[in-house]
Parts: C-alpha cells; structure tokens; sequence
C-alpha cells in the first residue's frame, strides 16, 4: 500500500514539510493513474481532502461512469521515484510554499514537476523568450543579445531548449534561464542540445512534466509550452512562421492574462510573418531589450497587450460541497449533452439544470473512465 511506502535511504519526494512523504508518494500515483489529468487531478483533491482518499474512491468514480478502473500500480510509482532520484532530479508539487505563484494561476498548470538546479530561479521576475526552430542567423544573434541584456536587467528567461531561437536565448542567458522540456527529466531533446541542457540544469533550472524515462512526443510540446507562459509574465517571439509552436505559447500566454510581444521583420520573410501576425492582433511591438524591461517592470497581473483577452475559466468553488452521490442516471444525462465538439462547462450546468457541484462531478466520473476530453478554457467534449 502507499501507505506504507517510504523513500530511499537518502531520498525525498517532498521537500516541503507540510506533504508527508507518505502523501507526496499518493499523489504522483493518483495523477499517473488512467485518464487523470491537471484538472481531474485538482478536483478529486478538493473533493477528498487528500490522494489517498481520492485513489481509493476511483474505482467505484469509474463504475458510476460504466467503466472498470484501475489506479497505477505502486511498483510503478516506486519505479519512478527510484528513476527520479538515480537523475539527481526532486519533485515539486502544485499547493506546496515552492511552487512559483504565477504558474498556479494558469487554467492546466501541472500538479506535478521534477526539476534538476536552482528552483528558487522559478520564483523570480521571468521573461519567455520563443521562435522558429528553422531560424535566421540573425534572428539567433538577436535572441541571445537580448537575453543577455534582460537577465542584467534582473529578469529570468525562460525556453523550451528547442533547435533556433530557444537555444539561443538559453545560451545569452546562462546562468539566469529556466529550461522546460517535453520529455522526462533526464532525456535530452534535441540530441545536439544534450550539453546546452546539461549546462541548463547545472548552472540554472531545468524542468519536466512528463515522468523519468519519457521520450518526447508531439502531444507534450503544447503541453511543455503551456508552462513555459504560465512562468513568465510576459512572452516574446523574435521569430517565427505561420500556425509555428511559438505562436501556441504566444496565445497560451495571453489566455493567461500575460503581456505577449514580438519583433517584426521583413513581410518577404516566411519566417517573421508568425511575429507581423501577432502585432497585428494586438501584441506589443518590441524592438530591443528595453522595451520589455519597461513592459515587464510594471507588470501588475493586467497585461497591457491586446493579444487575445483570457478566457473565463470554470472550476468549482473553493468553499462549494459536492454532493456525496449522484442520482444512477447523473452521469448519462450529462453524456447527452455532450458531442465531440467542444463546449463550455458554463454551457452545461446551464443546459442540464444541475448545480455546478453536480455537473463537475458528473464530469469528472466521465472523464475517469476515458469517455470525456478536456480543452483549453474550460471546455470539454466526448472522447473519439
């Protein structure tokens, strides 16, 4: 049992005294569980009080959702902390003193990270520098003098130690840079940025999502760069083409209410229409460091970029009680609302007549048997 379980002579999950380890160890099992995920996770955290209690309750969620369930196995967690560990990597849990304050206001921020190097650099003043992979010799130079100048001026800038402009920026801004990779903590991707990254996580912070020994997928970028906005308070793209990565951390960031900036270049380059795009809806043309040291330095959570307003997001209140059960048919009733077109939790609680309590319970026993799928601004559609 979990319980039971106690670190490694030497080893610590949770760093902060207020998680046992014994609650720590739950709660990477609860979120590694199938069909859990940041928001799921939160949930059942609020409605149980801990992820003991929540890993106990599963099975009998995934019923209600005519499902059979099954939480991770503990050897499989066990597993994972031994691996963590043999990285020199720690764990950082959402809700405990370390967590940086501007990433848990993001609508999906992670409920779990590990991280090798300094953490404390997460709680400073952060900058997100991102752009094309494929990216010009000048573009490049551009980015690395700009990090230079903004960790001089006292910011921290943030990457995804991606090929182009990522790399660059990581490199200016040695040793004040926070890397966020898509894979497990200790696999290097890019191949060629092995060292970079090292260097990352020995003289700055590195950190990951996915768990020790996970090979990166495509499915995991948007997710790596949804942290890499939600540490920062405010994102610049110095280059980058049309419907490109940068351009969905560009938007996360102003989902999240940050100042999104860009540099412009020439309209005869494919590889500066992402930035042209962005100015032109409503992001803040930059054109040396300066600008987004007088940006960043009167940031007060209002961002004075017009780049996409952020949308309402849908959770239920701190001091809301769920019912204790359901009636048989809640869950269907729900289900029937539902398409593969995603649509507004607000929508649904206004449509079934149920309380919002009721409705995200509903929800959430859906999504634990692998029957829902939940999108960016609170909205959620029926699995494929």
């Amino acid at each position: 049992m979990s319980q039971d379980f106690a670190a490694p002579e030497g080893a610590s999950i949770s760093q902060q005294p207020s998680l046992s380890q014994q609650e720590a160890f739950a709660r990477i099992r609860l979120l590694r569980s199938p069909n859990i995920g940041p928001v799921s996770y939160r949930q059942l955290l609020r409605r149980y009080g801990n992820a003991r209690d929540a890993l106990d309750a599963l099975p009998d969620m995934g019923k209600r959702g005519g499902r059979q369930y099954r939480p991770a196995p503990v050897s499989q967690i066990e597993d994972e902390v031994a691996a963590t560990r043999k990285a020199g990597a720690k764990y950082l849990f959402h809700g405990t003193p370390d967590y940086p304050e501007l990433l848990t206001q993001i609508e999906s921020a992670p409920p779990i990270l590990t991280y090798r190097g300094n953490l404390a650099l997460a709680s400073r003043p952060c900058v997100a520098i991102v752009g094309a992979r494929n990216s010009s010799a000048a573009a490049v130079k551009l980015a690395r003098e700009f990090s230079a100048s903004l960790t001089q001026a006292g910011l921290v800038v943030v990457s995804g130690l991606a090929r182009g402009i990522d790399g660059a920026a990581h490199q200016g801004a040695l040793p004040t840079t926070i890397g966020v990779i898509a894979s497990g903590i200790e696999i290097a991707y890019p191949p060629q940025h092995a060292q970079l990254q090292e260097q990352v996580a020995s003289q700055g912070l590195l950190l990951a999502e996915q768990p020790p020994g996970t090979q990166p997928r495509g499915s995991h970028f948007p997710s790596r760069n949804r942290i890499i906005a939600g540490l920062a308070a405010g994102t610049l793209v110095v280059e980058a083409a049309p419907k490109s990565g940068s351009l969905i951390t560009a938007r996360l960031a102003g989902e999240a209410g940050r100042e999104v900036m860009a540099i412009p270049g020439s309209p005869l380059d494919s590889r500066s229409q992402g930035c042209n795009q962005l100015i032109r809806d409503g992001a803040i043309l930059v054109q040396s460091a300066d600008d987004v040291v007088e940006l960043l330095s009167g940031f007060d959570g209002v961002a004075r970029s017009t780049f996409r307003e952020p949308e309402p997001w849908a959770y239920i209140a701190e001091d809301s009680q769920a019912e204790d059960g359901l009636p048989e048919d809640e869950p269907a009733r729900i289900d029937n609302l539902l398409t593969t077109a995603p649509v507004a939790v607000d929508e649904l609680i206004r449509q079934s007549g149920q309380s919002a309590a009721s409705v995200q319970l509903a929800l959430l026993e859906l999504e634990i048997s692998g029957l829902l799928v939940r999108h960016a601004g609170s909205r959620v559609s029926r699995a494929a």
